[in-house]
């Protein structure tokens, strides 16, 4: 009967993987056979090798890694911080609510900022080196990314150290381990699952960026994101659209399996 009954409220899971998961998935694995005209061909696969597609998946690559590297190495000293203040639950819900702002409301915030007489340019002008637009570079892009990701990446590193048994720090003071010791043999190993995570959550939709290297980046940066919507909207090309973005699911699905939360030991 227990059966039954779970088998049931298991339903409304399944239908909703089946029509928003799968079915999309395979649907762009059917249209990644078929060329602009219609025919049924495997070029778009042969295209995608070519050094064109290859420089551009490398090139996105390579911008989620800085992303996700500079997101890191922000967001594990401020989620330990946050774990030392004494109202970490007010400070860590300030740090996650720009992220309830629209993606577009914020891109188009830092276009002012960013502009040439945006408050980045007047500050660099007080500072006496000159008013310049930082508008349209790889800076502007990371920094604006990294902004965007950082709650993410943030937030399952703070429940790591939040959950850390203070007990453990303690043993190791008592037994001689110094700070930067305690840190690399204690603190880091035992939150590995939640960098693991932040890295997941950050890396993954950085590889597919679109918007952000249209506004902010002013098409300088492309990527496979980039190269999706230029083919569906643009050159009417679903075939080749959906090729990359097999590729790139490809790549996710292959992040997500490397970066998979394995329960780790204390030694």
């Amino acid at each position: 009967m227990k059966t039954n009954s779970r088998n049931f409220y298991l339903i409304p899971y399944v239908l909703w993987i089946a029509l928003f998961v799968v079915a999309p998935l395979l649907l762009v694995l059917y249209y990644s056979f078929f060329d602009i005209e219609g025919h049924f061909t495997l070029e778009n696969y042969r295209k995608f090798f070519t050094p064109v597609y290859l420089k551009m998946t490398l090139s996105s690559f390579w911008y989620a890694f800085l992303i996700t590297l500079f997101s890191l190495l922000i967001a594990y000293p401020t989620a330990y911080l946050l774990t030392k203040t004494k109202h970490k639950q007010l400070w860590l819900l300030l740090i996650i609510l720009p992220s309830w702002i629209n993606l577009l409301l914020k891109a188009y915030a830092f276009l002012g900022i960013f502009g040439t007489y945006g408050a980045a340019s007047s500050f660099l002008d007080a500072m006496g080196i000159g008013g310049r637009q930082i508008l349209f570079t790889d800076f502007s892009f990371i920094f604006v990314s990294v902004y965007i990701f950082l709650p993410f990446m943030i937030l399952p590193i703070f429940n790591s150290l939040n959950e850390l048994n203070p007990t453990l720090l303690d043993a190791s003071n008592d037994l001689g381990g110094s700070s930067w010791v305690t840190f690399k043999r204690v603190i880091f190993p035992l939150t590995l699952d939640g960098v693991k995570s932040g890295c997941q959550i950050v890396f993954i939709p950085a590889l597919s960026l679109f918007m952000l290297t249209r506004l902010i980046a002013g098409n300088r940066v492309i990527t496979l994101g980039t190269a999706i919507e230029q083919h569906f909207l643009v050159t009417q090309d679903w075939g080749m659209g959906s090729t990359i973005a097999v590729f790139l699911i490809i790549a996710m699905v292959f992040i997500m399996v490397l970066t998979g939360r394995r329960k780790r030991g204390i030694l």
